[in-house]
């Protein structure tokens, strides 16, 4: 069996209700219960009119009908429709693009300990070839050329 939605705004307004009328009989209670400090009470309770004023209902009213007010609330002020903004199309975000260099392929000579000893331009293979012959035959070790690649500006630096 289906149970019935609740509304929550209509049982928040009850819950005030309630709440009000609990209130007004507490004041009404304090009122008969102390009749000695007459003209503090008077002074509290105009305070205490004065708030339920402003909520627009008067205390006199919520002791008598209980019921009859949540029916005969002031209701809120309707808040102003916002008025539906053009849709703009999301601007995309711009990724910061990395900063292309440019690069050139040398031949390196390295040794055992895959350390760069020499390098050599790309067209020059040969030469690299023999450089590591000749280090392998001199120091009796390992040395062998790969290609490796450098920025442009690397080698102008490199050079002067």
């Amino acid at each position: 069996m289906a149970r019935r939605i609740l509304n929550r705004k209509d049982m928040r307004a009850d819950f005030d209700a309630a709440e009000r009328r609990k209130e007004g009989e507490e004041a009404e209670e304090e009122e008969e219960g102390e009749g000695e400090d007459e003209d503090e009470d008077e002074e509290g309770d105009e305070e205490e009119g004065e708030e339920e004023q402003a909520e627009g209902e008067e205390p006199e009213e919520e002791a008598e009908g209980g019921d009859e007010d949540d029916e005969e609330k002031p209701r809120p002020k309707k808040k102003k429709v916002a008025k539906p903004k053009p849709v703009k199309d999301p601007k995309k975000t711009r990724s910061r693009a990395a900063k292309v260099v440019r690069q050139r392929v040398v031949w390196g000579v390295f040794n055992n300990s895959h350390q760069c000893v020499a390098t050599y331009e790309y067209p020059r293979k040969g030469e690299a070839e023999q450089h590591a012959a000749r280090l392998m035959a001199d120091k009796k070790s390992t040395h062998f050329i790969q290609p490796v690649k450098e920025a442009w500006e690397d080698r102008e630096k490199k050079e002067k």
